[in-house]
């Protein structure tokens, strides 16, 4: 009793106490390596065709075993789509407990069972591992498996009957587990999982009893229930990239600066150059090659007149560039044509002063 409550205590606190150490969940592609122990009952056997001395003794028996433990070691292979194949070697081993014998009808007074059964050998196992959707820290998996035993029967003790031997058969057994990686380790999980193991046929036993007659029996339902705790390294399993990191926020892009060109006037005039055309033809064909929505046109004067004239022939002036603007292709609805006058100098100059670089129009591409 105190190894079957060991291990099923191990058994239900080995997953809560892992959780904050678990990994996402990855498919086994390729070799892994896997063991486990646990706690095993082996369900009553039952006796038949006894002989003594060769001799039909018309009877059966019932021979309850007490829990006991099991092993087993693995190495295997995934295939990366959840089903992996794995060859394992196991260990089990039961004491005989008590035992009830029936003969000729009537059962047998003070019959009583001692020795102990183990069981060791190989099975070739099929897994398939289950994905759950949202669930990625663990990993459900159930299997198959069929090998072959060995059977030793030692000291068995049936009343007065005693038996020492040593039998092969074919074995059977199916899985279902749950597997938990271990984020620490990369391709390290752990492993909780049941297993139901039954031999095939039936084991004739030879033995004598106490006062040296030989005797026989054949020996059935030899069926194991099992649960395990274990470990499981995957080879090649590597971490899962760090998640990306959120991509800055993209500045937009600063508007293009806008492109002025300047337009230059003879004294007093209003006119226009050929240098002069030859710039608003440069301005007007930019503005339709550029993400142009706007044009200002500017007037301005020198400081050699009036403010008010001034005013007046800078108005002149621009309107004069904004008409051949639209000689040149571009449309009225986006031109926009003031004056400034004398203010806004581009050369600094008292009152009354004749400056050619003042006598402008700026044209302002937007």
């Amino acid at each position: 009793m105190k190894l079957r409550n060991a291990c099923l205590t191990a058994t239900m606190l080995a997953a809560p106490l892992a959780l904050p150490h678990f990994a996402k969940a990855q498919p086994v592609n390729g070799l892994y390596v896997a063991g486990g122990v646990g706690y095993n009952q082996q369900q009553k056997s039952k006796q038949t065709n006894f002989t003594a001395s060769g001799q039909v003794v018309p009877g059966y028996g019932r021979i309850s075993i007490r829990g006991g433990y099991t092993g087993e070691v693995a190495v295997g292979y995934g295939f990366g789509n959840g089903v992996r194949v794995e060859l394992e070697g196991d260990y089990y081993n039961n004491r005989n407990n008590n035992a009830a014998l029936y003969f000729n009808g009537y059962p047998a007074a003070g019959a009583k069972a001692g020795g102990y059964e183990q069981k060791y050998g190989a099975f070739l196992n099929a897994y398939y591992d289950f994905t759950v959707p949202g669930v990625s820290w663990v990993t459900p998996y159930v299997g198959v498996g069929g090998g072959l035993q060995v059977v030793d029967y030692n000291d068995l003790v049936i009343d007065n009957l005693s038996v020492t031997k040593h039998k092969d058969a074919v074995a059977y057994q199916g899985i279902a587990g749950l597997d938990f990686p271990i984020a620490p380790v990369p391709g390290l999980s752990a492993t909780v999982e049941y297993r139901f193991m039954g031999l095939v046929g039936t084991r004739k036993l030879n033995g004598s009893t106490s006062t040296g007659i030989p005797v026989s029996f054949d020996t059935q339902r030899d069926y194991n229930n099992s649960v395990l705790v274990g470990v499981r390294y995957a080879f090649g399993i590597t971490p899962p990239p760090p998640p990306a990191a959120a991509p800055l926020p993209v500045a937009a892009p600063a508007p293009a600066p806008a492109k002025t060109y300047l337009v230059f006037f003879d004294w007093d005039k209003y006119s226009l150059t050929p240098r002069a055309l030859d710039i608003i033809a440069q301005a007007a064909s930019d503005s339709k090659t550029q993400s142009t929505t706007t044009i200002a046109v500017n007037g301005y004067t020198d400081t050699s007149g009036t403010a008010v004239y001034n005013q007046g022939l800078s108005v002149r002036r621009a309107k004069a560039v904004a008409a051949q603007l639209v000689t040149d292709g571009v449309p009225a609805s986006e031109i926009t044509a003031q004056g400034f006058g004398d203010t806004n100098l581009l050369v600094p100059t008292g009152p009354g002063v004749r400056e050619p670089q003042n006598r402008r129009v700026q044209i302002v591409l937007q």
